[in-house]
């Protein structure tokens, strides 16, 4: 893999970044110089599962609504948010007319179909389906047993979308602006599966075009699309972005003025907790353990349990991680709903469902080896190759060999994209994994352990907690109240029978340069480019 990093590291410095040793003149011309952590595993917006993937994306298209910079759902290619109708499962949308293409086409409303088509159809394999699920015919499609046009959504002239719902969704306003984005129509005729692929094989009608991604680059370029309807707001023209996965490379690169935006975690952001330019958020994701539950011993449910008990969550957060993490209660992080009728955070109002207790890990781990009739065995524990993880693998290693005794527990970490494809392929005993939501409702993460889900990377089946998440999605039937309730007892149950074992909450933390204003980040959304600009 390439290092293209800063001159002041004695390494390679891409042509696209600063020069060494000097600083260029602030002008509406100057670019900004990014890092993120890891490479994107596609830029097609229909199948994006990893947090890589939708920065990439979210920088150069934009949905039906986009966020504004502080975060609210705006309008960004409809013309106006909108109400339903039908009893909250109809939305019209007219698309801007001077809503257009990177090559200046104009974007059409069968630009959205396909797109949202594309994503429910088995084909694609997308891990996003299931953020569509409350169109209509969703799970026959899904299925395989009704043609992807007889998914929900339907264009009604050029320039008008139509959504039609089996129920209703008071969230669906938060997704369209994060996750609804359009594939444009010819080219995926063209490119197929290979639809964003590369920088050459798909198009953008964001803010930016993408420009020298290849599909495995670890630098390209966002640049200003002319033909962006918002273009004349667009403040910065060309931002450069370098896969950085080593903290201290970031902090070292952001010091000597080569970025101006920069990724923190561990140690660096400890050292960096005085410093003015320092950013901390805690984020809407959640990292937790999944056990492939089509083998043998990590089906068994006390390997799970023994697993979670291990975990100091606290030790981890504090003494592993020390970038302002916070251990897991259970499934739901911090901010992700509130009670209808007391206004109370979720994760408090469930309370902690977890707790560090090697003692009871180690009789739950001697007794699963008695149901499975093994005394010895040996498991792989899958993880992503940045410094995060594998810091975190390596305590729950050294932690899972000292209490499971006769446990060998090897640790393979992988680039993202090799990481995300082997858990959907089942090809994995213990996968260290993460969830991020765009919209503040439970139900996101609980559906991950959902039997029916296409996000059930685990393939756990537990009929009483399929009971619960087909109520939970009963919106037609039960009160807010009824259902924020349920949700409870749905979160209790997993967290108990370890379906996913909750380890934290990611918090996020940047360095952003005091000459770049514009750049602000919420529990749901990353910083957006287009509304950056040089103080």
């Amino acid at each position: 893999m390439k290092k293209l990093i800063g001159c002041g590291l004695g390494l390679l410095v891409l042509a696209s970044l600063a020069g060494c040793g000097t600083s260029q003149a602030k002008s509406t011309d100057q670019a900004l110089n990014v890092t993120l952590v890891g490479n994107p595993a596609t830029a097609n917006p229909a199948i994006m599962g990893d947090v890589n993937s939708s920065s990439l994306v979210s920088q150069v298209e934009e949905g039906l609504y986009t966020l504004n910079s502080k975060g609210k759902v705006v309008a960004g290619v409809a013309e106006k948010v909108v109400k339903p109708t039908h009893n909250g499962t109809v939305y019209t949308f007219k698309i801007k007319q001077n809503a257009k293409w990177q090559n200046g086409d104009p974007v059409t409303a069968q630009d959205f179909v396909t797109s949202f088509q594309w994503q429910v159809n088995p084909k694609s394999k997308s891990q996003v389906a299931n953020k569509m699920k409350y169109l209509k015919n969703y799970d026959a499609v899904q299925s395989g047993k009704k043609s992807p046009s007889a998914l929900g959504v339907k264009a009604v002239n050029q320039k008008t979308l139509q959504l039609t719902l089996s129920k209703p969704q008071p969230w669906l306003p938060d997704i369209l602006a994060t996750f609804g984005y359009p594939i444009k129509t010819d080219l995926f005729k063209k490119y197929g599966s290979s639809y964003g692929t590369s920088a050459s094989k798909m198009s953008a009608e964001g803010a930016y075009k993408l420009v020298g991604w290849s599909g495995n680059s670890d630098s390209w370029h966002y640049v200003k699309n002319p033909h962006y309807w918002n273009a004349k707001n667009v403040k910065i023209k060309q931002v450069n972005v370098q896969v950085v996965k080593d903290p201290g490379t970031a902090a070292n690169l952001f010091k000597s003025g080569k970025v101006q935006e920069t990724f923190l975690s561990g140690q660096y952001v400890k050292q960096n907790a005085n410093n003015a330019e320092l950013t901390t958020t805690l984020n809407s994701s959640m990292r937790f353990l999944e056990f492939n539950d089509q083998r043998k011993v990590t089906h068994n449910t006390k390997v799970r349990q023994a697993f979670s008990y291990i975990v100091n969550r606290k030790q981890v957060t504090e003494n592993v991680l020390q970038d302002g993490s916070k251990p897991a209660k259970s499934l739901i992080p911090y901010g992700d709903g509130d009670d209808p009728t007391t206004g109370k955070d979720f994760s408090e109002d469930v309370g902690n469902l977890l707790s560090y207790n090697p003692q009871k890990a180690t009789k739950l781990w001697n007794q699963a080896k008695k149901e499975l009739g093994i005394k010895k065995v040996e498991l792989g524990l899958l993880t992503a190759d940045t410094d995060e993880q594998k810091h975190v693998a390596q305590y729950l290693q050294q932690q899972a060999q000292k209490y499971l005794p006769g446990l060998t527990l090897t640790i393979k970490s992988l680039p993202l994209a090799q990481q995300i494809n082997k858990g959907a392929e089942m090809d994995y005993d213990i996968d260290l994994d993460g969830w991020q939501t765009d919209w503040r409702d439970p139900a996101d993460f609980l559906q991950m352990a959902d039997g029916t889900s296409s996000v059930n990377f685990t393939k756990w089946q537990n009929a009483h907690y399929t009971a619960l998440m087909k109520e939970i999605d009963d919106t037609s039937h039960h009160t807010t109240q009824q259902r924020w309730d349920l949700m409870k007892t749905a979160d209790t149950y997993v967290t108990q029978q370890a379906g996913l074992v909750p380890l934290y909450q990611q918090a996020k933390a940047h360095l952003v340069s005091k000459e770049i204003g514009g750049l602000t980040y919420s529990m749901t959304s990353d910083a957006q480019y287009k509304y950056a600009y040089w103080k």
